[in-house]
């Protein structure tokens, strides 16, 4: 075995975990899971069945992560995320029947690459969210998230652009934004951002 799994985590024996990752205490991985090369999965996450991670992706601590939820590479889930997957969620049909796993269509999150969800928001499906955007702490989204947006808040809206360092954006002419940190060069165009090729 070429990854790390604590004696408290359950792993379906079906998951398929990549080299290097590590899954702590009282972690849940289900059946059929894909999680890629260096993910680490904190204590008392929850991976879903068949839900797809790539590599070197964070789960923060009691992240949830149902499926049929797909995160890219690098996507940073921090602590107490919840990814929904159902539009009209009852424990019961009209008739008071409980209801089962076919009585219902799952509907997912997407992650793009780089992106970050903080702790305790909440993503209800089918929303994705764009390449190294960044969902602000507590916020609620219920919308697609442009790729290097910043959002916050209930629902969550839009208050500004993030580069790849996670750092907020500054305008530097019309249509320029500036990472204050590395100095790379992003465009926008008609509300979507762009990387500035050298």
């Amino acid at each position: 075995m070429n990854y790390r799994v604590q004696p408290t985590a359950q792993v379906d024996e079906s998951a398929e975990i990549g080299a290097g990752s590590s899954i702590w205490e009282l972690a849940q991985i289900r059946e059929g899971a894909r999680l890629g090369e260096g993910c680490v999965v904190g204590r008392g996450a929850y991976v879903g069945t068949g839900v797809r991670i790539g590599n070197n992706v964070k789960l923060q601590n009691y992240a949830l992560v149902y499926e049929p939820a797909e995160l890219a590479d690098g996507v940073f889930v921090g602590p107490a995320v919840v990814f929904t997957n159902d539009h009209n969620p009852r424990s019961v049909d009209p008739d008071g029947k409980q209801k089962r796993g076919g009585d219902w269509e799952a509907v997912g999150v997407k992650v793009a690459e780089g992106a970050s969800i903080g702790a305790r928001s909440v993503c209800v499906a089918p929303v994705h969210i764009g390449r190294w955007a960044m969902v602000a702490a507590g916020a609620v989204v219920t919308r697609d998230v442009p790729d290097f947006a910043l959002v916050v808040g209930v629902p969550a809206r839009q208050v500004g652009w993030v580069g790849r360092a996670g750092v907020k954006l500054v305008e530097s002419g019309t249509g320029v934004w500036e990472c204050p940190q590395t100095g790379a060069v992003y465009e926008e165009k008609d509300g979507v951002l762009t990387e500035r090729v050298a």
